[in-house]
């Protein structure tokens, strides 16, 4: 049974009841009076009987309570279990990054949760994991595509496949764990367009080495071997 307790360090009036075996301690911003005790122990009382009878549900009472995510967390799992479905991707991305991150440096892990929460989760969060196709992967990275950033220009191949890579991983591991065929088989990264090099001459190269400074020579004709413009001046040396 649920009761109704007092914060000493606020004089406020909270819930403080079990659910699902789980101990919940809910702050509400009453003070600690008789008619205040009162009427929450009604509520108590009304959370108790559903609870015994199987029909509460936390978010009716407590909608911006932080345990409300993690009753949402059991209840998905439950359904697993049970068969009745496979998790949301929202559900599977949080649990999969958990798991991961033990493994990434720090700076590793802040761009991964956070490419993850930003575009990727707006358009998959929602979805049942086993329910993604590769069209709708396909129509994600074309809307990358479109993408401008504040200097007018759009992400780069690059940058899309940084993206694709965090969604292939999540979807693999789900499609592995709960067996299905992963959607991602046969999506391959964006081609990068070739960097145009226009590498010195070998006027500017003996021009370079004709002013640099005598302790640095030798570092800047032997820096790269395999340049064709430092075998061929190593070879007139």
């Amino acid at each position: 049974m649920g009761s109704i307790r007092v914060r000493r360090e606020t004089g406020k009036l909270f819930f403080d009841f079990k659910y699902q075996n789980i101990r919940c301690r809910e702050q509400t911003t009453l003070e600690d009076t008789k008619i205040n005790r009162n009427r929450l122990q009604k509520v108590m009382d009304k959370i108790d009987a559903e609870i015994t009878l199987g029909i509460f549900n936390y978010r009716t009472y407590f909608p911006n309570s932080s345990m409300v995510a993690k009753f949402d967390q059991l209840e998905t799992r439950k359904r697993i279990l049970s068969g009745d479905a496979k998790p949301k991707f929202k559900d599977f991305a949080a649990e999969w990054f958990d798991e991961m991150q033990v493994g990434w440096r720090h700076s590793h892990q802040v761009t991964v949760k956070r490419m993850l929460n930003d575009r990727i989760m707006e358009w998959f969060g929602e979805m049942e994991v086993s329910h993604i196709t590769k069209a709708d992967i396909l129509k994600f990275r074309a809307s990358l595509a479109k993408v401008t950033r504040k200097n007018g220009k759009q992400l780069s191949a690059e940058y899309i496949n940084k993206y694709m890579k965090i969604l292939r991983m999540v979807l693999n591991e789900a499609a592995d764990r709960f067996d299905f065929t992963s959607p991602y088989r046969g999506i391959k990264p964006l081609k990068k367009p070739k960097s145009h090099i226009d590498p010195f001459s070998l006027d500017e190269v003996n021009l370079i080495l004709a002013n640099v400074r005598a302790d640095f020579k030798a570092y800047y004709t032997v820096r790269n071997r395999s340049h064709p413009y430092n075998r061929l001046l190593l070879r007139d040396r």
